[in-house]
């Protein structure tokens, strides 16, 4: 039987979000409890709020869009790996021993999928290392998901593992929430708003298993 999972958060106002970036309003416009005839809403975001994918020209101008993506790329058999077990940052050894083997899609579930039991932001996420995301790239993986709202560890000097990425043409996908979602090989759909050049959009994004 098919089971269609989804491991997108909910967007609303006060939501958590990464520091520096914009945070999330959403407000009534016309409301039916006033007389307006429909109800409408203004939505105030960033293009990285809440589950979302990161285009290459996030960090390197003259790349691709989130509106150039291939969908292709973004549509397709996906691994999620368990590394809840990983301490400050998966590395590439964590990704072999957690089973990478040949997928090509690939969502890391970290413990960082018990953060979103909270609207703070926490530091302490656990992160993607440089000799992972070179790892991923070798392999040939076309897209990387995390359970937190970056890759890249908090206040990390360098942008290494987004520039290995994504210059690399691999998506990136953050945000995704996998507190429901068991080791294993599903379909993922995740389709990004399509925003004409934009650095990356909230998406929402499921898992198809069965």
């Amino acid at each position: 039987m098919t089971r269609i999972i989804d491991i997108s958060v909910p967007v609303y106002s006060g939501m958590v979000y990464f520091p520096g970036d914009a945070g999330v309003e959403v407000e009534p416009y016309h409301e039916i409890t006033k007389g307006d005839h429909a109800n409408l809403s203004v939505l105030k975001l960033g293009s990285h709020s809440g589950t979302h994918v990161d285009a290459p020209r996030h960090f390197v101008d003259g790349m691709a869009g989130v509106d150039e993506l291939p969908l292709e790329a973004l549509v397709g058999p996906a691994r999620v790996l368990d590394l809840t077990g990983a301490a400050g940052s998966v590395s590439a050894a964590g990704l072999e021993s957690a089973g990478l083997g040949d997928a090509v899609r690939v969502l890391l579930k970290t413990s960082n999928s018990g953060l979103w039991d909270s609207d703070e932001f926490s530091t302490q996420y656990v992160s993607l290392d440089d000799d992972a995301a070179s790892l991923l790239v070798d392999r040939g993986v076309r897209l990387v998901g995390i359970d937190y709202l970056s890759i890249e560890k908090f206040r990390s000097r360098t942008t290494h593992v987004h520039q290995t990425l994504l210059r690399a043409s691999v998506i990136i996908i953050e945000g995704v929430d996998l507190r429901n979602v068991d080791a294993g090989d599903y379909q993922l759909a995740c389709l990004p708003l399509k925003i004409r050049g934009g650095d990356g959009a909230p998406a929402r994004a499921v898992l198809i298993e069965g």
